[in-house]
């Protein structure tokens, strides 16, 4: 039950119930969420889940199941007993799992109100478990942000360093592998840590689209890429000289992009070839392509194809689904990640494939039919002369962004809080030309010292360096770089703070 037990451990630590419930109505697992909220009902590998089932779910659980189609997610809203006589709804998602002939049902319960708001036949009760639930919660957010923040901070500090080094180290230095896998390690903490940051975020969806040049993030993102581990692979990057304007969240899409990309590379060889392609659409009538939907409009494409394995056509059908997967040790979740960042942009994703010829994966974003400016960076184009104050409460990201923009000839000064950063400004006779400063800081956080500066020195330019974007209510206009970054991305966001032209 490979596949099976690898939901199960992937979805464990989730908030929320989760169940595993074989073809006789029976419980054979479930997370810590449903244990705690079901007790002794899902206790014993084999218990039946009509100890849960209430006669207002209409009919018995083995006839829901029925329902379920496989490959396909049955959602639903079920009132089900937890401990005592409390009864809670919750919108179920279930979806079917098969391994070796045998067939089962992963049940995701989302409570509909909170665990607490359940009634009780004891007068108050409901009251007084929402108020210990939410507080319970509460502290749980909490102790996840502070986590997230410390772990950004260190990453940042280890990935501004290790790339650094990495840009200056030759082909054949012996400790090149080392240092690549260290690369590596970062950036798998990296998804974790913005995880976090996006669980125990309160606000995840304000301010997180900005109008852009998606081609500027595709280059950013083959770039990750190209690293000396692959050396001998061939890119051909074709885009759009003039794209249209796409809305999108940049974290999320370059999520995206790193997933796809992270197949491609997995399914050729080590000298393969991966096109990266992007063009723009205009669509008069509904139009589908494979799996992705389209209504007419205007559309940026982008497609990414590789010369590697292909995919099986039995499988085909079944890459967007979750947890499924043919590759061993993976969760099967990648795709079916692409596949709700796209869809949640309002765009489609399709994937053809011919075994031993390769696959061919078009990401349709919806569009703005005005042009952005396409501009390439270069690597001797990210020296400067500039002076550039660094803000953060971290010393070890100040020291980073030190050595990083001092190497490239820029004039660094640094200060370790917000009103550090204003004394500094004052007694500098010079211009500072830019502010780059952390957001979450004690006393004077980042908002209020960039409205202070900008009273002292309208000319100063500002850029954030945060992992907090949404929840901080960070202006659109205002340039930011999520942490981690790496060093390459913070010489690149400065120079195009710096150059940027003021409205």
């Amino acid at each position: 039950m490979t596949e099976q037990m690898d939901a199960i451990e992937v979805l464990s630590a989730a908030s929320w119930p989760v169940l595993l419930v074989d073809q006789s109505a029976r419980v054979r697992e479930a997370n810590a969420a449903a244990a705690e909220f079901f007790g002794e009902k899902v206790e014993g590998g084999a218990a039946p889940l009509v100890a849960l089932w209430t006669n207002e779910n209409g009919g018995d659980p083995a006839g829901f199941l029925d329902r379920v189609t496989a490959g396909k997610s049955l959602t639903a809203v079920l009132k089900l007993r937890g401990k005592g006589l409390a009864i809670t709804p919750f919108n179920a998602s279930v979806c079917s799992l098969e391994q070796n002939g045998v067939k089962f049902f992963l049940f995701q319960l989302f409570p509909s109100a909170p665990f607490g708001a359940a009634r009780s036949e004891a007068k108050g009760q409901s009251v007084e478990i929402n108020l210990a639930q939410k507080q319970k919660l509460d502290c749980a957010l909490q102790l996840t942000r502070t986590v997230a923040l410390d772990f950004n901070n260190t990453l940042t500090a280890i990935l501004g360093h290790v790339t650094h080094i990495l840009s200056t180290t030759e082909p054949h230095h012996p400790w090149l592998r080392s240092l690549t896998e260290i690369e590596k390690a970062a950036d798998r903490a990296a998804e974790v840590a913005n995880q976090l940051a996006a669980f125990s975020s309160e606000q995840k969806d304000a301010f997180a689209q900005t109008s852009g040049n998606i081609n500027n993030l595709l280059r950013r993102t083959v770039e990750l890429f190209q690293t000396p581990q692959h050396h001998a692979l061939a890119w051909l990057v074709q885009l759009e000289p003039k794209v249209f304007t796409v809305n999108y969240d940049e974290a999320k899409m370059q999520q995206a992009f790193v997933k796809i990309l992270e197949n491609a590379v997995q399914a050729i060889a080590a000298d393969g070839r991966i096109s990266v392609q992007t063009r723009n659409l205009e669509l008069s009538a509904p139009t589908q392509d494979r799996t992705a939907h389209l209504l007419p409009g205007v559309y940026v494409c982008i497609e990414v194809s590789d010369n590697g394995c292909g995919i099986e056509p039995a499988v085909l059908p079944r890459i967007f689904e979750p947890f499924f997967t043919t590759k061993y040790g993976h969760r099967g979740l990648g795709l079916a990640w692409v596949y709700g960042i796209v869809t949640n942009h309002g765009g489609g994703v399709a994937v053809s494939s011919q075994l031993g010829q390769g696959t061919s994966v078009r990401v349709y974003l919806p569009a703005i039919k005005k042009f952005v400016d396409d501009k390439i960076i270069k690597d001797h184009e990210l020296d400067g002369e500039e002076t550039i104050l660094v803000v953060d409460d971290e010393e070890m990201v100040l020291t980073m962004a030190e050595v990083v923009l001092k190497s490239r000839g820029y004039r660094v000064l640094t200060a370790s809080s917000g009103e550090k950063a204003l004394q500094v400004l004052q007694d500098t006779k010079s211009l500072i030309d830019l502010l780059v400063t952390d957001m979450v800081m004690p006393k004077m956080n980042g908002r209020e010292l960039i409205e202070k500066v900008r009273v002292m020195s309208p000319a100063t330019k500002v850029m954030c360096a945060t992992a907090c974007t949404r929840s901080l209510g960070i202006e659109k206009q205002l340039d930011f770089l999520t942490k981690p970054f790496t060093a390459q991305q913070l010489l690149r966001k400065v120079r195009e703070a710096l150059t940027a032209q003021t409205a």
